[in-house]
C-alpha cells in the first residue's frame, strides 16, 4: 500500500472519530442542558443517601436502583432490570431447564399478578393453579407492585424444597397452595396418532425454546411415517417463548410468504415462511393461556387459511422484548416492538378470536389437559376431531 493511500485511509479514519466524538458530545451537552434540574436532583439525592441515610448501602445497590427506577418509568410490566442471579435464571428457562413450580406470569392492567398458564406436568399444573388466577402472596411476602421477575425468581429454587402461594380466583376465596419445586425439563413438544382416530395425527406445543422447531420437524417426520390423514395442533396454555421458534414453527405449517411483521421504533421486519403449506386439514386449539409466539403461530395458520381456530380468544400479548447484557452479568429486558400476524392484525391486549368458540371453566381447563388427550373429557378436543374428520377425504 503506498503511502499516499494509507494517509487517506488515516485521514478517514480521523474524521470519523472526530465526528462521532461530536456527536457524542453534543447528546451529553443537550441532555444536561435540557435537564439540568432532574440530574441535579439525582445528584443530591445520591449524596444525602450516602452522607444522611441511616442505612448503609452501597454504590453499586444504588446504581442498581437508579436503573430499575429508569425502567420501572415506562410503566411496561415486560420490561425490566434483570440483576445477575434473575438474568442467569431467565437464560435457564429459556434453554427448557430449570428448579420451580412450572408457572408462566405475567401482569394485568391493575397490576396485580396473574398466571398466563401452567406447563403441563408440572408441580403447579398438578396442585390445580390455572391460567387466570391471581397470586397474591408468595411465601407471606405480597405481591403488590412486585416485579414480574422478582416474582418467577421466588418461586425457582432447589428441587425438594417448598414454596406457598395464595391464589386467588375470581368468584372464590383466597387459598394457600404449597408446592415441591422439581427440576422443570420442558419438552416443547409431544405428538402421537390419537388412538381412536388412526387418521388424525396430535402434537402438543407446550412452549417455544431453542429447540422447538427441530423438535417439531422430528416428530412430524415420526408421524408422517405412520400416515396420518390430518392434524390437530393443540396449543392451549402455551405461554410463548422464542420468536425465533415461532417463526420455525409456522413455517412448517403456512404457504410462502410472511409469517410475523415485527414493528420497532424504526423499522418493520416481515419474517417469511419459504413453504410450502401443509398438505393435509389443520386445527388449532387454542385459549386463554395461548400468548405470545403460540399467538404468532395461530395468527399466522388463520390468516393463510391453513387451519381453523378451535377454543378461546388468546391470551392478546403482541409485544416483542429484547434482551441487553449491560455488564457484570447484568441485562435488560425492554420491550423494542410489536407484532402484526401476516394480515398485519395487532392482537396486544385483544388476542385471537377463534374461528370456533368452545369455553370451558378452569376446572374443566385442568381435567382437559391433565393427561393424554382423550375427547370423552375435552369438549375442545373433541370438537377439533368432529370438525377435521369432514375434511379428510
Amino acid at each position: 500500500m503506498s503511502n499516499s493511500v494509507a494517509k487517506k485511509i488515516m485521514y478517514g479514519v480521523l474524521i470519523f472519530l472526530i465526528v462521532i466524538s461530536v456527536l457524542i458530545s453534543t447528546s451529553v451537552v443537550y441532555l444536561l442542558a435540557t435537564n439540568h434540574g432532574n440530574l441535579g436532583q439525582v445528584i443530591t439525592v445520591f449524596t444525602l443517601i450516602k452522607s444522611q441515610s441511616i442505612q448503609d448501602i452501597s454504590t453499586r445497590e444504588l446504581i442498581e436502583g437508579s436503573v430499575s427506577g429508569m425502567v420501572e418509568a415506562l410503566k411496561d410490566p415486560y420490561s425490566v432490570y434483570l440483576d445477575k442471579t434473575t438474568y442467569d435464571t431467565l437464560q435457564e428457562r429459556m434453554r427448557g431447564t430449570y428448579g420451580g413450580v412450572g408457572l408462566l406470569i405475567t401482569k394485568d392492567a391493575e397490576g396485580r399478578l396473574v398466571v398466563v398458564s401452567p406447563f403441563r406436568g408440572t408441580p403447579a399444573h398438578r396442585a390445580g393453579v390455572a391460567a387466570g388466577d391471581f397470586i397474591t402472596k408468595i411465601n407471606d411476602e405480597n405481591t403488590a407492585d412486585m416485579e414480574l421477575e422478582t416474582a418467577a425468581s421466588l418461586m425457582q429454587g432447589e428441587p425438594g424444597t417448598e414454596v406457598t402461594i395464595t391464589i386467588y380466583r375470581e368468584g372464590r376465596d383466597p387459598r394457600d397452595v404449597t408446592i415441591i419445586r422439581e427440576i422443570i425439563t420442558i419438552p416443547s413438544v409431544d405428538g402421537e396418532i390419537l388412538a381412536e382416530e388412526p387418521d388424525i395425527a396430535y402434537i402438543n406445543l407446550s412452549m417455544f425454546n431453542e429447540n422447538t422447531g427441530e423438535e417439531l420437524q422430528r416428530h412430524m417426520d415420526e408421524l408422517r411415517a405412520e400416515g396420518f390423514k390430518a392434524l390437530i395442533l393443540d396449543m392451549r396454555n402455551n405461554p410463548g417463548g422464542s420468536l425465533h421458534a415461532a417463526i420455525e414453527v409456522a413455517d412448517q405449517f403456512i404457504p410462502e410468504g410472511p409469517v410475523v411483521h415485527i414493528v420497532s421504533k424504526f423499522k418493520t421486519n416481515t419474517f417469511e415462511a419459504k413453504g410450502p403449506a401443509i398438505d393435509v386439514p389443520v386445527v388449532v386449539l387454542v385459549n386463554s393461556g395461548s400468548a405470545s409466539a403460540s399467538e404468532i403461530v395461530a395468527g399466522a395458520i388463520q390468516d393463510t387459511g391453513v387451519g381453523i381456530l378451535v377454543g378461546e380468544k388468546t391470551f392478546g400479548k403482541g409485544l416483542v422484548q429484547s434482551l441487553f447484557p449491560i455488564g457484570d452479568g447484568a441485562a435488560l429486558k425492554l420491550t423494542t416492538a410489536r407484532y402484526l400476524t401476516p394480515g398485519e392484525r395487532d392482537i396486544n391486549e385483544k388476542g385471537i378470536e377463534p374461528d370456533i368458540e368452545i369455553i370451558l371453566t378452569p376446572e374443566e381447563t385442568f381435567e382437559a389437559l391433565q393427561d393424554a388427550p382423550d375427547p370423552a373429557n375435552d369438549p375442545q378436543l373433541q370438537k377439533a376431531i368432529e370438525i377435521i374428520k369432514t375434511k379428510i377425504n
